[in-house]
């Protein structure tokens, strides 16, 4: 009887940890070039990563991704019968949305639009939702309706329908809308998260995701909900607990090169965010880091110079956690560039570090909603 039940339980715990694969698309970059827009849209869209995270109204969660890196996605379906799209796991964010058919922004057209039309479990509602993004916006409607990710099905989620995409940005991304595992003291118009939900509803095993990014193009990068895979953890887990239920916000206590400390140096501010591509400083930080690593003013380095380059090391609870050159150097078209971004952030709010994709793809994170903490797992 006890054999029994103990299977029983391996097999509901493997039920209820689902994994959604994610694809590595096209660079903004790369699609902007392909139509020949490349330069108009650098001179329209100037490029602050900061704005994601200070905003003049609370509504507001712009998206940002780097140029150059390509961004992640899976695909997720809302609505019975399910209607399929492709978004962005964001842990920098917290609201899901995605194109309506009452969208006509060419951005819209472009993409998969959901029909409360076709699905018999939509619930409307008269509450609208606005998200002002540094490269664009989205007004729309709050609608409910069941939402499959992976094989969890969370009945009557909230989410928006946009009804407008202004703007050239998501027209050329390769994803249809975004879906936010952030904290709900984030979130738009109000809105619960899905991942919420999902605890809420006892749908998962463990009030907990992680995920993995592949390296170099390789495909197997996933978001693991509930659980923990151990082939991922054999270097061991480190914990660091959160400094704010906001973001996946963590304290850093220095960032080293060379075993001398080049920012951060009085202890700062990072968020763990899988929605940005790159690594985003402070502008006073990034100077430092262009001067150390003899790069121009804008990130451009010397190719034949990446082997001798040393890692940067991020100090977060007492613990190093090294990113080498092979992740922070970008090579382009026979050009190479740092994986750094300077932003502007006010000065009552501190120094902010933002350790996206480039970081991430170095180890296994796991966002643990249970004890609000971030496991960090260095990948071989």
């Amino acid at each position: 009887m006890k054999l029994l039940l103990l299977l029983g339980l391996v097999a509901m715990a493997q039920c209820l940890a689902l994994r959604v694969p994610l694809r590595r698309g096209k660079s903004l970059r790369q699609s902007l070039q392909e139509h020949g827009l490349l330069q108009h849209y650098l001179k329209q869209h100037p490029y602050n990563p900061a704005t994601k995270y200070f905003t003049t109204s609370a509504s507001a969660e712009p998206l940002q991704n780097y140029m150059d890196v390509s961004m992640y996605f899976g695909t997720i379906s809302i609505g019975s019968p399910g209607q399929d799209f492709t978004v962005i796991f964001d842990t920098g964010s917290s609201n899901l949305w995605v194109p309506s058919v009452y969208c006509s922004s060419p951005a819209c057209t472009n993409h998969n639009r959901f029909n409360p039309a076709d699905s018999s479990t939509f619930i409307g509602t008269n509450d609208s939702v606005e998200i002002a993004y540094g490269t664009g916006s989205m007004t729309g409607i709050l609608g409910y309706d069941t939402v499959t990710v992976a094989d969890i099905e969370v009945l009557n989620q909230i989410f928006g329908l946009a009804e407008t995409e202004p703007g050239d940005f998501f027209y050329y991304v390769p994803f249809d809308g975004i879906l936010g595992l952030a904290f709900p003291s984030i979130a738009s118009s109000g809105a619960t998260p899905v991942f919420d939900n999902m605890m809420k509803e006892g749908l998962v095993a463990q009030d907990l995701f992680s995920v993995y990014l592949s390296r170099n193009g390789q495909s197997g990068s996933f978001v693991l909900f509930g659980a923990i895979d151990s082939s991922y953890t054999t270097n061991g887990i480190s914990w660091i607990p959160l400094s704010a239920e906001t973001y996946w916000q963590i304290t850093m206590d220095s960032v080293s090169i060379g075993g001398q400390i080049i920012a951060c140096s009085a202890g700062c501010q990072a968020i763990v965010d899988t929605g940005t591509s790159l690594l985003a400083v402070p502008n006073s930080a990034l100077n430092n880091l262009l001067n150390a690593f003899g790069a121009s003013s804008n990130g451009q380095i010397s190719c034949e110079a990446v082997s001798s380059l040393p890692d940067v090391v991020f100090y977060l609870n007492g613990q190093g956690f090294p990113v080498p050159p092979s992740a922070y150097v970008l090579q382009n078209d026979g050009y190479c560039s740092l994986a750094f971004q300077g932003m502007n952030i006010p000065t009552e709010s501190g120094e902010l570090w933002i350790l996206g994709d480039v970081f991430i793809r170095e180890y296994y994170v796991i966002f643990n909603r249970a004890n609000n903490m971030v496991g960090l797992s260095p990948l071989p």
